[in-house]
């Protein structure tokens, strides 16, 4: 369908999971895809895989030296940028007493300042573009409490208000800036996981394609009145309350 034919698109942990099927997703509705990674091997299979369509650059989110890097490399590989996908995330499980401040920044930094990063270092590129979208991945720890991963729930939390204060401040200048708020997700950084589907509507797993056909929308033109948003890709685990599924049926 060619969706997102003619843009450039940036996908931060772009080499697994949800970031490498959004990768996928967008080279295959016409986007060149710059895939950003720390972990070279597998981002540059990736790259290979996707032939002309895409290239893999090291990234580190939390380096603006980085950034820039990345940036500059789609600039000279593809011509500029019209899309910015912030997917780098580390969830850190711990009880709250575990927690000291080292390792409460080190959240932050991958999951907040990473984001903001991107956001602050894409703008100068998106002005030139002419607007663009910007898509931050964040989670339903987003939404609501989870226990024993307070790092990663606070952090996703301030995702979604660096979200909309960006959306509000960039309009003027056609960046359109959401969040996608991903659930029970099988990806390989929760392999390890224990999940429940009792509460989730289509009692189920998400999968990394189920959360890149929702960033594919909202890359696209047909989400051009589309900003500040949060995007729940949850399979409606959050729909209702904790007892939903007692319900009578019908």
């Amino acid at each position: 369908m060619n969706r997102v034919q003619g843009k450039t698109a940036i996908v931060t942990g772009g080499a697994s999971g949800i970031g490498a099927a959004t990768a996928r997703t967008l080279a295959a509705e016409g986007a060149d895809v710059v895939i950003g990674d720390i972990n070279t091997e597998a981002g540059n299979t990736l790259a290979g895989e996707l032939g002309s369509k895409a290239v893999f650059v090291r990234l580190d989110v939390t380096s603006p030296d980085s950034w820039n890097q990345a940036l500059t490399a789609a600039q000279e590989t593809f011509g500029g940028v019209d899309i910015l996908v912030n997917n780098v995330g580390l969830l850190d499980s711990a009880p709250l007493e575990e927690w000291d401040a080292a390792r409460f920044q080190r959240s932050l930094n991958i999951n907040l300042f990473g984001v903001f990063n991107g956001v602050t270092a894409v703008i100068p590129f998106l002005k030139q573009a002419g607007g663009g979208s910007i898509i931050n991945i964040g989670s339903s720890a987003g939404l609501i409490g989870y226990p024993a991963a307070v790092g990663y729930v606070s952090s996703k939390w301030a995702v979604r208000g660096l979200t909309k204060t960006a959306a509000v401040e960039l309009g003027k200048h056609g960046i359109r800036v959401n969040a996608v708020h991903p659930g029970q997700i099988n990806t390989p950084a929760t392999a390890n996981a224990t999940f429940k589907t009792d509460h989730v509507a289509l009692k189920r797993l998400g999968e990394p394609e189920d959360v890149a056909q929702v960033v594919l929308f909202l890359a696209g033109d047909e989400s051009r009145w589309i900003s500040g948003a949060d995007y729940s890709a949850d399979g409606g685990e959050f729909a209702g309350n904790a007892s939903w599924d007692s319900y009578p049926e019908g």
